[in-house]
C-alpha cells in the first residue's frame, strides 16, 4: 500500500511542477508583451509630440497627441508603409485633384503646403524614406500661396 501512495505522491508532484512551469512561462510572455506595448505607446506619444511641434512651428493646427499616436503609432502607419512605391504616389496625386468624381476628375497645380504634412510625418517616423520622397515632391508642379 505504501508504494502506491509513494507513486501517486510522485505523480502529484510532477503534475504540480509541470503546471507551475507552464504558468510561469505564460506569465513571462504576458509580461513581455505588456512591456513591449507600453514601450511602443511611449514611443508613439514621443513621436506625436515631435510631429505636433513641427506642425505648430510651420503655423498649422495639429490634431491631438492621442489622435496622432493612435493613427501613426510608433512607425508612421500607412504613411511610412511604402511612401515611395507607385501606388502610394498615385494615391497622393489623386488627392491633388479638382475634387470632381468620375470623368470630371482633373489634376491641378496644388498649393505646395498640401504635401508638407506628409513630408513632416516621413521626416519624423521614417527618415530613411525622406530623401527619395522629397525628390518626388520637388518634381511636382505646385504653387506657393501666402501661407507657411
Amino acid at each position: 500500500m505504501s508504494t502506491h501512495l509513494e507513486t501517486s505522491t510522485k505523480k502529484g508532484r510532477s503534475v504540480v511542477y509541470v503546471v507551475s512551469i507552464i504558468l510561469l512561462v505564460v506569465l513571462a510572455v504576458i509580461a513581455l508583451l505588456t512591456f513591449r506595448s507600453a514601450r511602443e505607446t511611449q514611443q508613439s506619444l514621443e513621436k506625436a509630440d515631435q510631429l505636433i511641434a513641427s506642425i505648430n512651428e510651420a503655423g498649422g493646427k495639429a490634431p491631438s497627441r492621442e489622435q496622432i499616436a493612435r493613427v501613426l503609432g510608433d512607425d508612421g502607419g500607412a504613411v511610412c508603409a511604402n511612401p515611395n512605391e507607385a501606388l502610394s504616389r498615385a494615391i497622393l496625386l489623386s488627392q491633388l485633384a479638382n475634387g470632381a468624381a468620375g470623368p470630371g476628375t482633373r489634376p491641378v497645380i496644388a498649393d505646395a503646403r498640401f504635401v508638407q504634412g506628409q513630408l513632416r510625418i516621413i521626416q519624423i517616423y521614417c527618415p530613411e524614406e525622406l530623401e527619395e520622397f522629397q525628390q518626388f515632391v520637388d518634381d511636382l508642379q505646385t504653387y506657393r500661396s501666402g501661407g507657411a
